[in-house]
């Protein structure tokens, strides 16, 4: 058998084993290993598929109270958007770039200081000049002396309007009743004949370059139904500037009335409000503009601020940057006009009773060169 050796198995008693002993104990070692390696198998196995379960059940769970969560709030920000109504800002209330320059409130300072406006160059019975970044009147002929504004007036009547509106492309249509009333109260106009369709920026346009009173009458029956309507909206304007004690108007475009008057300290301050206002400055700016088109002008009707045009290459010590004009008999030729002088200083110079609108620029070319630098 050479070197081999066999094994031997005993008994617990010590004896040796017989043969089939052995292979009997031996079949039992086998089935013991084998079930052995199943069960840890099995075992392996289990763990497994226990890790498998976790690793892709897990994530599931997360994700959908994640997305729970995400909705909810998504929820929460979409009622939270419905609830809160966001107040647009009006862009027709928007200040203008100089408005921070003026003074607070619509009180002029009349005093001892204040310069008489004894020029004779000066032929206007009526003057003042107001500076804009003091409120104190620098030199004044009867300034506080109530006179009746003529079409001064459409100066209120674009700021009031500029207040009421909420769109510029606004339409309105020019009716017989308003040709007939212009035509009686003899008025200047932009032109406008029944049927005409003029948006809101023409009207306003139309109300300040010709003066024209259609247009004027246009814009507050458009602003307020009617006239008169209209022109409570204005005297309510006169109180809210404190103006209300020496200035009340019955008409929205100037026609003489003994009830419609201001003092010019008065119609300096309501230019100064309208100035206050980006739209109504850059309406009072305007040298020219062309309406919409009209049935007897279908490329529009262009129109000119005249005292614009006419003072603009006066030597002024500075430059107009808005004006109007107006007339009725007993008031003469009148005029108001914004500048700001080489300096840097702000003014407002009103005049009244002149005997030309030529007269009354130069009247206040002279107030301009003679007390601002």
């Amino acid at each position: 058998m050479g070197n081999y050796r066999k094994a031997h198995y005993r008994t617990r008693d010590g004896q040796r084993m017989s043969a089939s002993q052995y292979k009997k104990r031996r079949k039992l070692e086998i089935y013991f290993h084998i079930a052995s390696l199943v069960l840890i198998l099995g075992l392996i196995t289990s763990g497994i598929c226990f890790l498998a379960y976790k690793l892709k059940h897990k994530p599931v769970e997360n994700t959908e109270v994640a997305q729970d969560a995400a909705t909810t709030e998504l929820t929460i920000v979409d009622t939270v958007v419905e609830d809160v109504e966001i107040e647009e800002e009006n862009p027709y209330l928007k200040a203008s770039e100089d408005a921070d320059s003026f003074f607070d409130g619509y009180i002029v300072d009349i005093d001892s200081d204040t310069a008489y406006i004894s020029s004779e160059e000066v032929q206007s019975s009526y003057g003042v000049l107001v500076n804009l970044d003091t409120g104190k009147a620098v030199a004044s002929k009867d300034g506080n002396v109530r006179i009746n504004p003529a079409s001064m007036t459409k100066i209120l009547t674009l700021l009031v309007a500029a207040e009421h509106i909420d769109s510029l492309d606004g339409t309105y249509t020019m009716t017989q009743e308003i040709g007939n009333y212009v035509f009686s109260k003899d008025c200047s106009a932009v032109g406008l004949k029944v049927g005409d369709v003029q948006t809101v920026k023409d009207m306003m346009y139309g109300t300040i370059l010709p003066s024209g009173a259609d247009a004027a009458m246009m814009l507050a029956e458009y602003v307020a139904g009617s006239q008169e309507a209209f022109v409570e909206l204005m005297n309510e304007k006169l109180e809210e500037l404190g103006l209300s004690d020496t200035a009340h108007f019955t008409n929205c475009i100037g026609v003489y009335d003994e009830d419609h008057y201001c003092t010019l300290t008065d119609m300096a301050m309501i230019l100064k409000a309208a100035e206050e206002n980006d739209l109504c400055h850059e309406v009072l700016n305007a040298r020219t503009y062309t309406t919409s088109p009209t049935s007897e002008h279908p490329e529009g009707i262009t129109i000119s601020n005249w005292f614009m045009r006419r003072i603009e290459d006066k030597d002024i010590h500075g430059e107009i940057m808005g004006a109007k004009t107006g007339f009725v008999n007993q008031s003469g030729c009148c005029g108001a006009s914004y500048m700001i002088s080489n300096d840097g200083t702000h003014y407002i110079c009103v005049t009244a009773d002149a005997w030309s609108s030529w007269r009354c620029i130069y009247d206040q070319v002279d107030i301009y060169q003679t007390y601002t630098s």
